[in-house]
C-alpha cells in the first residue's frame, strides 16, 4: 500500500502534554504554547481539558486559556470533556470540538476512572446528544490499545470493539491510544487492520507513546496501513505515568520530521514548531523532549 500524500497532525501538547507536568503553568504561558503551535501551521490543537482541577490541576484555568489564544481561521481547537457539566464549560468557552475516551482494557478503566468500560461508554450518552444538538464534533480516544499496565497484552478485537462503540455513538473519528508506548510496527499493523474490519480508515487515527522507543516506527507503520492522522506533542511534552522517568508522547517535531523526509504534506513549520517546543521547555525547566529539536538546537 503506497503511503498517504497528506498527513494531519493532531496536536495534544497544551492538554495531554501538560497535563502530567509537576510544575504549575501560568494561563499567560499555556496561551503563548497554544499561538505559538498555531503560527506554526497546526490546524488542530487540543488546548485544555474540562475535568475537576481536584484530579488535574494543570487543566484548572482551561477556560481562561480559550478566552485569551488568538483564534486563526482554519485552526480547530478542541478539548477533553468527559461528562455533561465539562461538556457544557467546553461550550461555555467556545472549544470547537470535544474529545472522550475509554479504554480497551477493563482493569484501566477501573483504576484510571472507577468503572468499568460499559460504564463509561454508557456516561458519553449524554455528552453525545448534547453535541449533537448544539453541532459540536466529538472525537473518541481508546487508551491501552497495544498493552496495559495492569492486564498485559490487550486482544486487537478487543480493542475494535470499543473503537465500534464509539464510532456508532457519533464520534466522528476515534484514535487509538498506545498509552503505555510498548506496541510494536507489527502489532500496531494487526491493530489497525482489525479496527479497519469496522470503522473506515479514513475514520481511525494513532495516538503513540515512545516510553520504549517505537513510536515513529510504529507511525510508519501505520501510514503503511493507510493512517492518515496522528496525535503528537510538541517537545515530547508528557512523561509516561506508568513508567517512571520514560518519555510519554512522542514529539511532534520528530514525526513532522519523519513525515517531511517521506515527501508527506501537513502544513507545519519545523522551524517554527522547534521554537515553540523550546519556548515551553524553557518555561518548564525541563530538557526538550524531541531528538530534532536537540539536533537542530545545538548546531
Amino acid at each position: 500500500m503506497s503511503l498517504p500524500q497528506r498527513v494531519r497532525l493532531v496536536e495534544v501538547g497544551p492538554r495531554d502534554g501538560l497535563q502530567n507536568e509537576s510544575v504549575p503553568i501560568c494561563v499567560a504561558d499555556k496561551v503563548r504554547l497554544v499561538n505559538d503551535l498555531s503560527d506554526a501551521g497546526l490546524g488542530y490543537i487540543e488546548v485544555g481539558s474540562f475535568v475537576s482541577p481536584k484530579w488535574v490541576p494543570q487543566m484548572a484555568g482551561s477556560g481562561d486559556v480559550f478566552a485569551a489564544i488568538e483564534r486563526k481561521a482554519g485552526v480547530t481547537y478542541a478539548a477533553l470533556a468527559p461528562n455533561l457539566r465539562g461538556f457544557e464549560d467546553a461550550l461555555a468557552a467556545r472549544a470547537e470540538e470535544i474529545a472522550v475516551f475509554a479504554a480497551a482494557s477493563e482493569a484501566f478503566s477501573q483504576r484510571n476512572i472507577n468503572c468499568s468500560i460499559s460504564e463509561s461508554l454508557d456516561r458519553f450518552l449524554p455528552i453525545m446528544e448534547a453535541a449533537r444538538l448544539h453541532g459540536v464534533r466529538v472525537r473518541g480516544y481508546v487508551s491501552c490499545v497495544l498493552g496495559c499496565p495492569y492486564e498485559g497484552v490487550v486482544p486487537a478485537k478487543q480493542v475494535a470493539a470499543v473503537a465500534n462503540e464509539l464510532f456508532a455513538m457519533g464520534c466522528y473519528e476515534v484514535s487509538l491510544g498506545d498509552t503505555i508506548g510498548t506496541g510494536t510496527p507489527g502489532a500496531t499493523r494487526e491493530l489497525f487492520n482489525t479496527v479497519a474490519g469496522q470503522i473506515p480508515r479514513g475514520r481511525l487515527a494513532g495516538h503513540f507513546h515512545d516510553t520504549y522507543g517505537q513510536a515513529l516506527v510504529n507511525i510508519y507503520a501505520g501510514l503503511e496501513e493507510g493512517i492518515q492522522v496522528f496525535d503528537s506533542s510538541v517537545a515530547g511534552l508528557g512523561g509516561c505515568p506508568y513508567a517512571k522517568g520514560a518519555s510519554g508522547n512522542v514529539a511532534s517535531e520528530d514525526v513532522l520530521y519523519m513525515l517531511n523526509g517521506l515527501g508527506i504534506d501537513t502544513g507545519v513549520d519545523l522551524d517554527k514548531l522547534i521554537a515553540a517546543g523550546q519556548r515551553i521547555s524553557d518555561v518548564l525547566g525541563r530538557s526538550n523532549g524531541s531528538r530534532v529539536a536537540k539536533a537542530r538546537l545545538s548546531g
